[in-house]
């Protein structure tokens, strides 16, 4: 398949070298210079499971997109949800009435910027539980194992979906079909809404989080709170379900991992998505009449956080 990658980050590279590797044509986007620089002269230089591994494509900044001809079956986002927009704006021209947009970033409501941008039948929604780090440009640390689900937006994309799905598992991406990704998006933002900020604001990693004897209310709380405001929209998230799963992170394969948000924040001091997590569920709250003081204060503590270290 011919596809698209923009954001070449942490995952953004997991996702290319094993596409890639799998025999697709892959081509990256991506807005950091230096990352696009070291990716353009030395390949992506992986530590992949602990191994090295070096994979080279092609890779073109988001100012060079008229360089790069309008032939992807696939585009896969993996930029930041605050740079969805713009981002969407500068590479419209590949967005071809043959072109489908994978979008797996984390949080809510990023259905409602691409619309503007794609057909509802042409979008594929999903989630992914794979992790990935970056240890300076061109350089991302792979390691664990982890999934996909997606499923088509409109009523019209099932077959190009499933399409995907058998793509990105000949590839080693472990990928099934939803029946019901809406359900599956809330979920994991859960996740995202728990481990992602509590790990920023405490700069800590999964396992030490699990440790405190606090984490167990901070989670309970959090799944809560979405939980009330999911339901307004058509969601029953099973919270018991929700909690364990978070909670079995805290000894897993990945415990020692650092969220992407506190990579964001606390490691590169730059802006997070936490208004498409925690802070969606506080703006949803408020249209519902729903109280959600933990995502309030998380979504207000965050932001102060970026107001001391963005700079």
């Amino acid at each position: 398949m011919n596809i698209t990658i923009v954001g070449a980050g942490g995952m953004g590279s997991r996702f290319a070298v094993m596409l890639k590797q799998a025999g697709n044509d892959v081509t990256l986007i991506d807005g950091w210079k230096d990352n696009v620089q070291a990716i353009r002269e030395h390949g992506i230089q992986a530590q992949y499971n602990g191994d090295p591994l070096v994979v080279k494509l092609p890779i073109y900044e988001l100012a060079e997109v008229d360089q790069i001809p309008a032939t992807s079956e696939l585009v896969i986002l993996f930029v930041k949800s605050n740079q969805l927009d713009q981002t969407c704006n500068q590479i419209k021209k590949l967005l071809t009435p043959n072109t489908y947009i994978l979008c797996l970033l984390n949080g809510l409501g990023h259905e409602e910027v691409l619309q503007k941008y794609i057909d509802t039948n042409r979008l594929l929604l999903g989630i992914t539980m794979w992790t990935a780090g970056m240890q300076g440009p061109g350089h991302p640390i792979l390691q664990g194992n982890g999934n996909i689900e997606l499923q088509n937006l409109g009523d019209q994309g099932e077959d190009f979906a499933q399409k995907v799905v058998q793509v990105m598992d000949d590839a080693g991406l472990n990928a099934v079909y939803s029946q019901n990704v809406k359900y599956s998006i809330w979920r994991k933002a859960c996740v995202n809404g728990t481990l992602n900020c509590l790990c920023s604001l405490l700069e800590c990693n999964m396992k030490q989080l699990g440790q405190t004897k606090e984490a167990p209310e901070f989670l309970k709380t959090i799944i809560a709170e979405f939980a009330a405001v999911a339901s307004h929209e058509g969601v029953d998230l099973d919270q018991k379900e929700v909690y364990q799963h978070i909670a079995e992170t805290f000894d897993g394969d990945i415990a020692e991992h650092y969220p992407s948000m506190y990579q964001d924040l606390v490691q590169n001091h730059r802006l997070t998505e936490i208004d498409y997590i925690n802070g969606a569920v506080w703006r949803k709250g408020q249209k519902y009449g729903v109280p959600t003081p933990y995502c309030q204060l998380i979504t207000q503590l965050i932001h102060a956080k970026e107001q001391i270290l963005c700079k």
